[in-house]
């Protein structure tokens, strides 16, 4: 008799569950790939279960000495009110996952003098937290307003804060990433050096440059982002002007999210934006195939972030409302 055959069965495909499933609480809406949630932070973090977030990519509000009306912690109490989520994000954080904080600066108040506060809390959130700092990331938007008045325009005495730090952190000291999802189109010099040949050897720094004549695809980028952010007229802000609703004051660009997502994520993979505001971050997470959570403590921002999944033509048949949540007083 021949030998039976062992036939190999096809794997099947995890499935996975769509994010809204994973929090006891209905959202405001969901889409394909996400859902938004109003509740404080605090208290939705507790409802995810442990090791299930891929990526935190957030731009929390900043320790600015004047008040916005988005609400933001002096920069007193900042660091101390950021590390109280440090607990929550590390238990929901993958082995490898990745915290992503887009951080603004401040001054201190009537001194020209910038403040620590950033540096402080990236500090302890290494020495006490448990996180390990992968590599610091700097926005430069070369379009902001110079600030504050009092001592570049008025007294001419600093220049243009124009920097905004992004740290990049993980539970682990080798998070998930992959550069050659970032990677940017090649200048004309790199061009033609793939073409000539490159200028192989010793420098006078001491270093050894390679030869090489292999086109990888693109260049590695730096970890200087440079977006000029003047985007005044995109589709959420059509929505919120016609619907008489305020647009959130404090949105980052779309390259920040995208670059983040890209870099340190995978199509599945989940993504959460605990601050999320006009969410931003489940716009780009839907739009590149990953899963998606926002979290904004404030009703009318939740509502109103909807508005880019709605003004968009190919995402808006996949968004579902959830309840009427009535405005915070």
């Amino acid at each position: 008799m021949p030998a039976a055959r062992l036939v190999a069965r096809p794997r099947k495909k995890k499935r996975r569950r769509h994010p809204a499933a994973l929090l006891q609480t209905r959202p405001v809406y969901t889409t394909k790939l996400g859902a938004a949630f109003v509740g404080d932070a605090q208290d939705l973090l507790k409802r995810l279960p442990a090791r299930s977030v891929s990526a935190i990519v957030t731009s929390p509000p900043y320790a600015l000495h004047f008040k916005k009306s988005y609400g933001n912690p002096d920069q007193a109490a900042y660091v101390d009110w950021f590390l109280g989520f440090a607990p929550e994000f590390r238990r929901i954080l993958r082995p490898h996952g990745s915290l992503v904080l887009e951080i603004g600066g401040a001054w201190n108040p009537g001194q020209p003098t910038r403040s620590v506060y950033h540096f402080d809390l990236l500090v302890r959130l290494v020495k006490e937290s448990g996180f390990h700092l992968a590599e610091e990331f700097y926005w430069f938007n070369s379009a902001r307003m110079p600030s504050p008045a009092e001592w570049v325009n008025v007294q001419r005495i600093r220049v243009k804060d124009a920097v905004t730090p992004i740290w990049w952190l993980s539970p682990s000291p080798r998070p998930t990433a992959s550069n050659r999802r970032v990677l940017k189109p090649y200048s004309e010099d790199m061009l033609r050096l793939l073409k000539t040949g490159y200028n192989h050897g010793p420098r006078p720094s001491g270093h050894t440059a390679k030869k090489f004549q292999r086109d990888n695809g693109g260049a590695i980028p730096p970890n200087l982002i440079a977006v000029a952010h003047t985007s005044s007229n995109d589709g959420y802000q059509d929505y919120c002007r016609e619907r008489g609703v305020a647009a959130h004051p404090a949105r980052f660009p779309w390259q920040i999210p995208d670059f983040f997502v890209k870099f340190v994520t995978r199509k599945g993979d989940l993504v959460l934006d605990p601050f999320s505001g006009s969410n931003m971050t489940g716009f780009i997470a839907e739009k590149l195939g990953r899963r998606w959570l926002a979290f904004d403590r404030d009703p009318a921002y939740v509502r109103a972030s909807v508005g880019r999944f709605l003004t968009d033509e190919v995402m808006a048949p996949s968004v579902r409302r959830g309840p009427r949540i009535a405005s915070r007083s």
